[in-house]
């Protein structure tokens, strides 16, 4: 008959059944979970990992005790991975991060009124220096270079009759040597004729005819720097024209090529440059004197070009601007407006006397 073994008793049996299903339970706890362990337990692991003993070897009881205390951590743990799981399905999301809540609520709602409309100050009128009683105490002395000086100078002057803050500045009277005349700007009276007109020394006339003082003077100049720079002498075929020489000058051409080409070339009485004693149309000269055709090939009108600025002269009409001025290009065509405004004509790159002034083109009557 065989002894009776405790050990295989089925009480037995199912309480080592339960130690090793603890057992089980504690290498996933440890794997997966980690939880923290009682000061004890650290304190039993830290001399059986010192020691390098084995789980197995263990009493019994130690085993036991462990395998309770691994199965109570691991129902906490799945009870708050349980309570967690049901929060998610019901609690709000948390809230973002200020920047990332702006980009997904969007800018904010405009108010009922509407967004405020800035308020933009008003830019303040330049001042007009008509407005100026010592400028227009200048200006009506008839001094043009003062006047053009008290406003600040060439440029100064161009800007404020180009702008149009200077309206008591007038290009249309013909004693000013600024005076602007073309097919859309006749003189008035049309029969004007300055009263300083006098001969230039020391240049050789074709024709009686002289200029006004200043244009004459800075004639004189003109050619006898050209002749010291080696370009050769200029004179002139004609300068001032009265009202009634212009009718003539104009009724001869109108003869040989009809009034449209002579539109092209020559002035109607009243329209003319020549009638202001500013303007003055210079020819080439070595022993004898050559034609007004001849001046754009030579070394003068080369020169010319150049160099007239200097003296207060500009090329009244020039090539590609007939659209503007009127005429067909004239290089022997010299126009005096004085050595300040000749400057700022010649810096700004101008070509006529329309843009210089701001004013509209004239290709016809």
């Amino acid at each position: 008959m065989t002894s009776f073994d405790p050990e295989l008793s089925p009480r037995r049996a199912a309480r080592a059944e339960a130690e090793r299903r603890a057992t089980e339970a504690i290498e996933v706890v440890a794997v997966a979970e980690k939880p923290a362990m009682s000061r004890r337990l650290q304190r039993e692991s830290a001399v059986t990992a010192g020691r390098g003993t084995r789980w197995s070897s263990q009493p019994r009881e130690t085993r036991r005790r462990v395998a309770v205390l691994a199965l109570g951590l691991t129902v906490i743990a799945a009870s708050g991975v349980a309570i967690g799981a049901a929060r998610a399905g019901s609690d709000p999301a948390p809230l973002a991060a200020p920047e990332v809540a702006a980009v997904i609520e969007g800018p904010p709602a405009v108010p009922a009124e509407g967004l405020p409309v800035p308020v933009l100050a008003e830019a303040p009128a330049p001042a007009s220096p008509c407005d100026d009683p010592a400028f227009t105490s200048v200006l009506s002395s008839g001094d043009d270079a003062a006047t053009i000086a008290a406003i600040g100078g060439a440029e100064a002057f161009r800007s404020a009759v180009a702008s149009g803050i200077a309206p008591c500045i007038s290009l249309s009277d013909p004693n000013r040597r600024w005076v602007v005349v073309n097919k859309k700007r006749p003189f008035d009276p049309s029969d004007y004729r300055p009263g300083d007109i006098v001969m230039p020394e020391g240049v050789r006339a074709l024709k009686e005819s002289g200029l006004r003082r200043q244009a004459a003077d800075a004639l004189t100049a003109l050619v006898r720097g050209a002749a010291d720079a080696g370009a050769g002498e200029i004179g002139y075929l004609s300068a001032f024209r009265s009202y009634t020489n212009q009718q003539s000058t104009y009724a001869e051409r109108v003869a040989v090529v009809g009034v449209e080409a002579a539109d092209r070339e020559s002035a109607r009485a009243g329209f003319s440059e020549h009638q202001s004693g500013l303007a003055v149309d210079i020819v080439p000269c070595d022993r004898s004197c050559g034609s007004l055709d001849d001046v754009a090939a030579s070394s003068q009108g080369a020169w010319v070009r150049d160099h007239a600025w200097e003296y207060g002269y500009i090329t009244r009409y020039v090539q590609g601007r007939t659209d503007v001025s009127g005429y067909e290009p004239e290089a022997w065509h010299l126009r005096y407006i004085g050595t300040d405004l000749a400057k700022a004509y010649h810096d700004g790159g101008y070509t006529t006397l329309e843009e210089f002034f701001g004013l509209p083109g004239a290709p016809t009557y």
